[in-house]
């Protein structure tokens, strides 16, 4: 009899496939529900009430980070577990902080990710042990919540006006984010900021 019912939100469809497949040859799984972005989750698990929700970061439209919030507040009985290629810890800690039960990367066995729903579904909260090793030592994000969505604004290249105009700033409170968040990476320039705190997570 199966009895935990799983949401499975990944962008790659031959990845989606193979996990439902996996995760449903589990006795007591069952895959109720498929999304391949971010902007379907909260619909989808609100429809179908999944037990846990299991979800990539970098989806197409909302990320599973934000899309872990949203959870928290629309379905907050729905465990959310974080299964992402990406282990940077600055997404471990942004995942906790929005409520997820469990963190892992997708280079582990399926017995292991079958074991980590069972375990968040009893409470307990899940992360991999190497990334949590790395996310103590990292310290947290360094950059404010405006720097980073200057730095965001920027990552296509946008000039200062057109992140101004974008972010409802002026173009010297622009230039001082930009300024602000290349100090606080320890880099040359925005192009560079941008990669470094992607690298961690904090974007």
């Amino acid at each position: 009899m199966k009895n935990i019912r799983v949401l499975l939100a990944e962008d790659q469809g031959m990845m989606r496939g193979a996990l439902a497949l996996l995760l449903g040859m589990e006795h007591d799984i069952e895959v109720v529900a498929q999304v391949s972005t971010g902007d379907a989750i909260v619909a989808e698990a609100l429809l179908h009430r999944p037990d846990v929700a299991l979800l990539d970061i970098e989806l197409p439209g909302i990320s599973g980070l934000d899309a872990a919030a949203a959870l928290r507040e629309q379905a907050p009985d729905c465990r959310v577990l974080i299964l992402t290629t990406f282990g940077r810890p600055g997404y471990l800690r942004r995942a906790m902080e929005a409520g997820a039960a469990g963190f892992l990367v997708k280079d582990g066995p399926v017995e292991e990710l079958a074991q980590a729903i069972r375990r968040v579904l009893t409470g307990e909260t899940v992360v991999d042990p190497a990334l949590a090793a790395a996310a103590l030592s990292a310290g947290p994000n360094p950059l404010t919540a405006r720097e980073c969505d200057v730095l965001k604004a920027s990552a296509d290249g946008a000039t200062v006006a057109d992140i101004a105009g974008r972010l409802h700033l002026s173009e010297s409170t622009v230039r001082n984010y930009l300024s602000s968040a290349i100090g606080k990476t320890g880099t040359r320039n925005r192009a560079e900021a941008v990669r470094e705190a992607r690298q961690q997570g904090w974007l």
